[in-house]
């Protein structure tokens, strides 16, 4: 390993995930491992699922973990939920949606999509006509993806049930909140969502390999009628008390351990005001970025403000802009790690992640790098930093 020299400080990491570790979630890391039969295994599996509960404010649904990615989450809705050949509605959100839908089809199912129009959240009317175009009921599910992390575009869950009632379609209700769960609510009993999954690395502040997925009864009976083969995905056998049958096989323990620490301090702060914090924080950025576009060169993607997402910001470039150029200044000049823009948004904007264990001082450090590259790149910009001191000064005023 080529050795460089030592960078004084802490890079800041602002893509949308994953996110930075909190110190009580890095100390959980470097714990020793324990043998399968120890108990502490089947508690702290259990602590995680009762605070996966309360997080998503569900009395009854069954939460399971598995030793994946949010990839790994879609494949186990789609292998418990679809039959061979069965269809899915999925709307379209962007690159997100896009890449359950080719997934899913991969897996043999068959997708309608909705169309996706640059910078707005699912299109209910278009959900809606798609439920009823479908008289034989052969749509199992919707798979909704609540925030979009490449478009930055958050989807009002509560409407989408509504339209989805609306027609009168027994289609299960299947949430993807893998940018949203611990940074704004997800009440799966008050969506009436049939299945909500999620991931560690975001808001959850975990590192990167454990996939969530919450079941309801409607949605484990639906499985239970799927003549589909599957073993590893199959959410059945893990419902027991044994935790080598709840992860099929051995446990990923350090992750676990590290998610209990994580979600110990959620529950520390309140809910309710990492709910609040998140929400501050997004308005500082989109604060930020009104001031950088005065310059009439960079723009936000999502143009409905009330669609932007509190986890993450897409900001658009001019054509010819290298983003890629500007993200590595930033990161070797600034200590600022920001994401590029994803699939068909890639090279046409970049991404700031506010989610997770972030505060004020990370924030303003970030958007005060981003701010720098910009200066260094030549791209004309306003001062977004002002606007973003006053927003953070007001609070919630």
């Amino acid at each position: 390993m080529t050795q460089t020299a030592r960078i004084p400080g802490r890079r800041l990491l602002h893509s949308p995930g994953p996110t930075p570790l909190p110190e009580e979630v890095l100390d959980a890391l470097r714990r020793q491992p324990m043998d399968l039969g120890d108990p502490r295994v089947s508690a702290t599996i259990d602590t995680c699922e009762r605070g996966l509960r309360r997080l998503l404010c569900t009395e009854a649904a069954d939460v399971f973990f598995y030793a994946a990615n949010g990839h790994g989450a879609w494949e186990v809705v789609v292998e418990n939920l679809v039959p061979p050949g069965g269809a899915v509605l999925i709307p379209g959100t962007g690159h997100f949606s896009e890449s359950w839908a080719v997934q899913t089809e991969a897996l043999g199912r068959r997708v309608v999509r909705t169309p996706w129009v640059e910078g707005l959240p699912i299109d209910l009317a278009a959900v809606q006509q798609a439920l009823r175009d479908d008289r034989d009921h052969a749509i199992v599910a919707v798979f909704a993806v609540h925030t979009d992390t490449s478009s930055s575009a958050t989807t009002d869950l509560p409407a989408l049930r509504a339209a989805i009632d609306a027609t009168g379609h027994p289609a299960l209700f299947v949430v993807d909140a893998v940018a949203s769960l611990g940074a704004m609510p997800v009440p799966m009993d008050a969506l009436r969502a049939n299945v909500v999954l999620s991931a560690s690395q975001k808001a959850l502040m975990t590192p990167p390999g454990v996939a969530i997925v919450a079941v309801d009864a409607q949605a484990a009976a639906v499985a239970a009628r799927n003549p589909g083969p599957r073993f590893y995905w199959d959410w059945r056998p893990r419902q027991s008390e044994l935790s080598y049958r709840k992860f099929c096989g051995t446990a990923p323990q350090n992750l676990m351990m590290a998610l209990e620490a994580a979600l110990g301090l959620i529950f520390l702060e309140g809910e309710d005001a990492v709910f609040a914090r998140h929400r501050l924080l997004a308005r500082t950025v989109q604060a930020a970025v009104e001031g950088w576009r005065t310059a009439g060169a960079l723009d936000f993607f999502v143009r409905d403000p009330a669609a932007r997402s509190v986890s993450v910001t897409t900001i658009t470039v001019p054509p010819g802009t290298d983003v890629d150029a500007m993200r590595a200044v930033a990161r070797d000049r600034f200590q600022v790690a920001f994401a590029g823009a994803l699939g068909p948004l890639a090279g046409r904007g970049f991404r700031i992640g506010h989610l997770g264990d972030q505060n004020a001082a990370s924030i303003l450090g970030a958007l005060g790098g981003v701010q720098a590259a910009l200066r260094v790149m030549g791209v004309p910009h306003g001062d977004g930093m002002a606007r973003a001191v006053e927003c953070l000064a007001a609070g919630d005023a």
